[in-house]
C-alpha cells in the first residue's frame, strides 16, 4: 500500500497498540488483527461475523479522510489501496456494526456510519479521477484461510523494497498458495454489483474473492447479511 501527492476541488477492550501494525503492509495488519480479534473473544471465534474489505478503483487512487500516515489536518490522503475490517454486530439493540481500521485516527473501533461519513465521505466534491471508489468484501473465514501474500508488490523495479517489511515470514495460504493479493486488488467497475441481494449476501459467504460493490451500497449491504 503506497501513497500519492493529492489535490482535493469503542466497544471493545482492545486497544489498537495491542496489535500487529506495520506501515504500509495494511493486508497483513487486517490478516493478524481478524486472528486477535477472534482469539480474544471480540469477535466470533471462527470470525463469522468479520469481513475483510478491499478499497480501490481501477486507478489505483482513493481518497481517505482521517488517515494517519497524512500530513494534512484533515487526514485525507490518496492511497492505491487501503484494507479495513467491518463487524458485524448482530446482538440485537442499537449496536452498530464496527470499521477496524489501524491506519485511521478515527476511534477505534468506529460506527460503519462513522466511518462511511468521516473516512469515504460519499458526498464530498471530489476530481472525477478520484470519484469511483469500489470495495471487495471477503468473509474474514474464507479470507483468513486462502489470502496469500510474498511481498512482491512492495518492492522497486530492481528490487529494494518501497516501505521496510514486516520481521515475522510472509503470510502463505493454507494450500500452498504465496502470493494472490493481486487477485483481491484487481476491482474494475464492471465487476460491481447492480444490488446488494441475495445472490450477494451467498457469494461473499463463500467466493474466495468475495463480492465487489460501491460506496452507495456499503451500509446497506451490512444490514442484508
Amino acid at each position: 500500500m503506497t501513497t500519492q501527492n493529492l489535490e482535493l476541488s469503542s466497544s471493545s477492550n482492545l486497544d489498537v497498540s495491542q496489535f500487529q501494525h506495520t506501515p504500509y503492509y495494511c493486508e497483513e495488519n487486517v490478516f493478524f488483527l481478524c486472528k486477535k480479534l477472534c482469539e480474544s473473544g471480540t469477535a466470533d471465534a471462527k470470525g463469522s461475523d468479520l469481513f475483510v474489505v478491499f478499497i480501490s478503483n481501477e486507478k489505483k487512487q482513493i481518497p481517505l479522510w482521517h488517515q494517519k500516515a497524512s500530513n494534512r489536518a484533515d487526514g485525507v490522503i490518496l492511497w492505491d489501496y487501503h484494507v479495513i475490517c467491518i463487524q458485524q454486530k448482530k446482538n440485537g439493540g442499537d449496536s452498530p456494526h464496527l470499521v477496524w481500521d489501524l491506519d485511521s485516527s478515527l476511534p477505534f473501533p468506529s460506527p460503519l456510519d462513522l466511518y462511511i461519513s468521516e473516512t469515504i465521505r460519499p458526498s464530498f466534491q471530489l476530481f472525477s479521477e478520484y470519484q469511483s471508489r469500489f470495495f471487495r468484501i471477503v468473509h474474514a473465514p474464507v479470507f483468513l484461510q486462502t489470502f496469500a501474500s510474498d511481498r512482491r508488490h512492495m518492492k522497486d523495479s530492481v528490487g529494494n523494497w518501497i516501505a521496510e517489511p514486516p520481521a515475522y515470514d510472509p503470510i502463505v495460504a493454507e494450500d500452498g498458495m504465496v502470493h494472490n493479493l493481486n487477485e483481491y486488488l484487481d476491482i474494475h467497475a464492471s465487476d460491481v454489483a447492480e444490488n446488494a441481494g441475495v445472490d450477494l449476501t451467498s457469494a461473499v459467504f463463500s467466493e474466495k474473492l468475495g463480492v465487489v460493490i460501491s460506496h452507495s451500497q456499503l451500509e446497506g449491504f451490512f444490514s442484508q447479511i
